[in-house]
């Protein structure tokens, strides 16, 4: 027996830290390679921990609720050695018994890990990538490659799809693909072993070095010991009680996930089908697990509660007597309702994906940063009339459409350059002025959200550069083709509330940035101007207000307001003497 001593894994770059937040196993449970040993948290997100190896858990070295730093020894796991061989691509895992060999760098992009195949030659993991930091899982869309075929390094081996991002994924060596561990149109969590290769004799798998088995391990293993930092196990929650009549099912084929978007894990679908269970009666159970997913136990409590009760279809399904926060959440662009009580005017839609890391967010900035708004009026009546006499030429000479958004974002850049400040982040105690101006310009994606790409070096750029790099990120950003790297690293944002018909708004801060600029719809108005030989006239204008939200811990009034004025004058500077 050997032991693998498993460490709080690092999250990101920026992570020092973890929570242990809820152990998903306890001393003397057995665990597989790559199940979930215990959920932790940082301040970014929280994930789930695989293991890294299988055997038994044999010491909880950290109780639930407790904060370490990354590295610290968390639990230890008994195991063979021949099984901990292959445990280099879980985080934290860190063999006491047997060193491993020294490895270089990993330059591709999939994590992967090099063990020896039980033939003699060696085998790489190819895992699952995390393609952002709010990116917590992938769905394999595509596989390039199929078992048996021959790959060469960095040749594509799969496409992937996150909630933001498609994308392909390169393989990290040379060799034959020896297993494919998730199906096509399955989702599983960053980290996971998706996939296999076998080295080519002598092959360098992006840096990685192939290490030779380790010798038998003959010391004995450590006794077990409790630890007072073992999660108890949970009681599975009620079923629903069902008051109108349901289909007991036919034994067909039950999908991974369900109309609503819920989840059903192999186990569950196979009891489902084996019981006759229709997908209709699966969204109804009130799931204990994680995201509220129906697990072993639930769909167990629930056949036992179902008796034999004639088979009829629900439309829709009424529950009677469970209360609303029992009652199974669905997630649907055109989401099937939940009755709820005699009432029946209650819609109840579980939030998808990308809902929940805005909302996440959002929520984040407002207790991070304390919020004011600023707002100005700008008189843009020259620059509508470049626009205009402009549009046609631009878009046949340069292939795209001119917008207004390349010039908000070259005015706020050289307002930008007059006020530093607004072009920092604030880091515990400490101010970071950037020297870059990475902007970033928000695109709303239909009705279900809004994502963030960023504008790089907007600085070197000239109206028409801005326009084609604003094009790229908004077409790129409707497809769900953008890059993790075109979603971070943005030091201020502008944002067109106007493009929606908004004549103003007071947008949350994108954090870690300081500053959001809000630009609001272009209106004509009768506006009082003064003449040289008139006096005072009336004249109709083409105005519009913009708004300015910024961090009141290191942006007061003042500098807001000359930011404002910097902006209004590069944007009322435009007109027909310009040429673009």
């Amino acid at each position: 027996m050997a032991r693998v001593e498993v460490s709080m894994p690092k999250m990101g770059e920026s992570i020092t830290e973890g929570t242990v937040l809820e152990w998903i196993k306890k001393p003397g449970d057995a665990i597989e390679l790559d199940e979930a040993l215990l959920e932790i948290g940082t301040d970014k997100v929280d994930t789930e921990v695989p293991s890294p190896a299988a055997g038994v858990l044999a010491e909880i070295l950290i109780e639930e609720g407790e904060t370490v730093e990354v590295g610290t020894v968390i639990a230890v796991i008994e195991t063979e050695v021949s099984e901990a061989a292959s445990t280099g691509s879980a985080p934290g895992a860190q063999p006491t018994e047997a060193p491993a060999p020294a490895r270089t760098p990993v330059k591709a992009s999939v994590p992967a890990a090099a063990a020896p195949k039980s033939d003699g030659g060696a085998t790489m993991d190819v895992m699952m990538p995390k393609m952002g930091e709010s990116i917590m899982e992938g769905t394999v869309l595509t596989w390039h490659k199929k078992v048996g075929d021959e790959i060469g390094l960095d040749e594509t081996l799969l496409e992937i799809a996150t909630d933001k991002v498609d994308t392909e994924v390169p393989s990290p060596a040379a060799g034959t693909v020896h297993e494919i561990l998730t199906d096509e149109g399955e989702t599983v969590d960053v980290g996971t072993r998706i996939a296999v290769i076998a080295l080519a004799a002598g092959a360098a798998a992006s840096g990685v070095a192939v290490s030779a088995p380790p010798e038998k391990e003959t010391t004995p293993a450590a006794p077990e010991k409790p630890t007072p930092g073992a999660a108890p196990v949970q009681p599975a929650a009620p079923a629903a009680v069902i008051s109108a009549p349901i289909s007991m099912g036919d034994g067909a084929s039950i999908p991974r996930t369900g109309p609503g978007g819920e989840f059903y894990s192999p186990l569950v679908r196979s009891i489902a089908e084996k019981e006759g269970v229709s997908v209709g009666e699966l969204a109804v159970i009130a799931g204990s697990g994680r995201e509220a997913r129906v697990t072993k136990d639930d769909l167990l409590s629930y056949l036992q509660s179902r008796g034999s009760m004639p088979a009829a279809e629900p439309a829709p399904v009424v529950v009677s007597t469970p209360p609303v926060a029992s009652v199974r959440q669905t997630v649907s662009m055109e989401p099937t309702p939940i009755v709820i009580g005699e009432a029946g005017r209650t819609e109840i839609i579980k939030m998808d994906r990308m809902r929940q890391i805005i909302a996440e967010h959002m929520v984040r900035s407002v207790a991070t940063s304390a919020h004011v708004t600023s707002f100005a009026e700008i008189d843009v009546t020259d620059l509508v009339k470049l626009r205009e006499a402009n549009k046609a030429a631009f878009q046949a000479r340069e292939g795209i459409k001119l917008t207004y958004t390349p010039f908000f974002v070259f005015a706020a850049v050289e307002a930008l350059k007059d006020h530093p400040m607004m072009n920092a982040s604030v880091e515990g105690k400490e101010i970071h002025v950037r020297k870059a101006y990475h902007v970033s310009i928000a695109v709303a994606i239909g009705s279900s959200g809004l994502v963030a790409p960023v504008i790089r070096d907007a600085g070197q750029k000239n109206v028409a550069g801005l326009a084609h790099a604003a094009a790229d990120l908004a077409e790129r950003a409707r497809r769900k083709k953008l890059l993790p790297d075109q979603l971070q690293g943005g030091t201020f944002t502008v944002t067109n509330v106007g493009s929606l018909g908004s004549l103003m708004g007071t947008p949350i801060i994108n954090q870690p940035q300081v500053g959001i600029l809000a630009t609001g719809a272009i209106k004509k108005r009768p506006v009082v101007m003064e003449d040289a030989n008139l006096g005072d006239v009336i004249a109709i204008r083409s105005i519009m207000y913009v708004s300015l939200s910024y961090d009141h811990r290191i942006i007061d009034g003042a500098m807001a307001s000359s930011f404002l004025r910097r902006y209004t004058e590069v944007l009322e500077s435009f007109g027909p003497h310009v040429e673009l």
